[in-house]
């Protein structure tokens, strides 16, 4: 990490090696969840989704309220924690601006996936589509029902050692339905690695649909750190 971010340590537990899924507990600290609501407070919008073509609208599939942050030495920090996980030689400019999710009563973002189906989103100055996308659970309120982060086409583990991140009591058809736990993050592969005629290339992979559950009670905020395969175009960082 870099000399001016303190030091933080987290655990890690693979979920799926296939598509690859990784949950890690305490990826933030406390006090920069703090800093994140401090910062992002008043400044949150309606959620938006894009279309084929790229042009971004409202969707009743898409409830939430969002805000991308302004980087300081804190969200840098956060930022640089994101990219040494995915290896250190992943470079910054891959990185869009961090998003903040908010969900309250009722709100919720239907099954879709983060890498983009049209080309319009995917262009060589947009970095190409998402390999990659962490969530992370900046705050819960003690009060929350619902709001879990659910993939469908995933086979929940069995150990009940998950039963604190993960439903439990889900039905074996809800696949796997992360809790909103503070602090915690889930990290995940977009895309995967097809080779055409000897050339390696990437496609989205299906497998990585997910909704964000209806809060039933109390609100959540949440995090996107998104990494393209390549890097953005200046004016989109």
């Amino acid at each position: 990490s870099h000399p001016e971010c303190p030091p933080h340590n987290y655990t890690t537990h693979i979920l799926s090696m296939s598509p690859l899924v990784i949950y890690i507990p305490s990826f933030i600290t406390p006090s920069e969840a703090q800093h994140l609501q401090a910062i992002s407070a008043g400044k949150f919008t309606s959620s938006q989704v894009a279309d084929d073509s790229g042009q971004q609208h409202l969707a009743s599939t898409r409830t939430s309220q969002s805000t991308s942050l302004e980087s300081d030495n804190i969200v840098r920090c956060i930022e640089q924690r994101a990219l040494d996980f995915q290896g250190f030689d992943t470079k910054r400019e891959r990185l869009e601006p961090l998003q903040l999710v908010k969900y309250a009563q009722q709100q919720e973002y239907h099954a879709h996936t983060d890498w983009f189906t049209g080309s319009a989103q995917t262009t060589p100055e947009f970095g190409g589509n998402r390999l990659s996308s962490f969530f992370v659970y900046v705050h819960a309120s003690s009060d929350i029902i619902g709001g879990g982060t659910q993939f469908t086409l995933l086979d929940a583990p069995q150990d009940e050692r998950w039963c604190e991140w993960i439903n439990c009591d889900a039905e074996l058809e809800d696949g796997m339905v992360f809790r909103p736990v503070q602090g915690n993050a889930v990290f995940w592969r977009n895309l995967v690695e097809v080779k055409r005629g000897g050339k390696a290339e990437y496609m989205g992979d299906r497998r990585t649909v997910h909704a964000g559950l209806p809060v039933q009670r109390g609100e959540k905020l949440g995090m996107n750190v998104w990494t393209r395969e390549g890097v953005l175009d200046g004016k989109y960082r």
